[in-house]
């Protein structure tokens, strides 16, 4: 299947490393113009590199998305070198785990800023040159938390809850733009994440997508084919909740 990205750019947060990374990869392999963002400067460059050495053209910009100023920044840098952006995916790494009375104030504020206001900042900044495009795929990478919520991930489930309502409002904003909104909510997948929350031991039991293949499913929400696919939340669990 041809998924119409070839040529296109697009902006993927969070994307060194795990399912940021496998989604920059699958949408280099389609033909996108790439930009990749992280903190870890080191591990940006090596994830820039490799797809580069696959063909792909790339631009990897530092950046911390929890600072107001970085979506801005971001998008200005697509512009600069590509002169369009057509594509956000929007990630970011998950809050701790805790229970719902055990959280403080602080935790929360930390939670709704990483897990749901940048995401809004990336959007507010992204839409502009879609609209100019008449074209334009926002997803945004979430947790199939906004579902099931999960007795341990407190702040999880609030922040990226709070999402899932804001964009499904948001997309019914887009809808005359030529502008898909949609959610990626991934389960338990091979990733430093779901080894740091215990639950990729040895033993667990629990069944462990492939990045590669979750990388896939946020391509095609980004594709041609998919542009009466918008206000969804996609779960990719392989049938496991929470």
């Amino acid at each position: 299947m041809d998924l119409g990205l070839a040529g296109r750019v697009a902006l993927v947060t969070a994307s060194s490393r795990g399912l940021g990374r496998a989604a920059a990869a699958a949408l280099a392999a389609e033909g996108a113009r790439v930009v990749l963002c992280a903190r870890g400067e080191a591990a940006l460059a090596e994830a820039a590199a490799d797809l580069s050495a696959a063909g792909a053209e790339v631009l990897a910009v530092p950046a911390d998305v929890a600072e107001p100023e970085a979506p801005a920044r971001l998008v200005a840098a697509a512009l600069e070198r590509f002169g369009a952006l057509h594509v956000l995916v929007a990630n970011a790494g998950g809050p701790p785990a805790g229970r719902a009375l055990e959280v403080g104030d602080e935790a929360l504020r930390a939670a709704l800023e990483v897990n749901l206001l940048d995401s809004v900042r990336l959007v507010r900044a992204a839409v502009p040159p879609m609209r100019s495009a008449g074209w334009g795929r926002i997803c945004l990478v979430t947790s199939v938390t906004v579902k099931h919520p999960s007795p341990t991930l407190a702040l999880s489930n609030t922040a990226r809850t709070g999402l899932w309502a804001w964009a499904r409002t948001a997309a019914a904003d887009l809808a005359g733009d030529g502008i898909t909104l949609n959610l990626a909510c991934p389960g338990l997948h091979d990733t430093e994440r779901a080894r740091q929350l215990g639950s990729a031991a040895p033993g667990s039991g629990r069944p462990m997508g492939d990045p590669a293949d979750f990388g896939k499913v946020v391509a095609f929400l980004c594709s041609e084919p998919a542009r009466f696919v918008s206000g969804a939340a996609l779960e990719v669990h392989g049938a496991a909740t929470p």
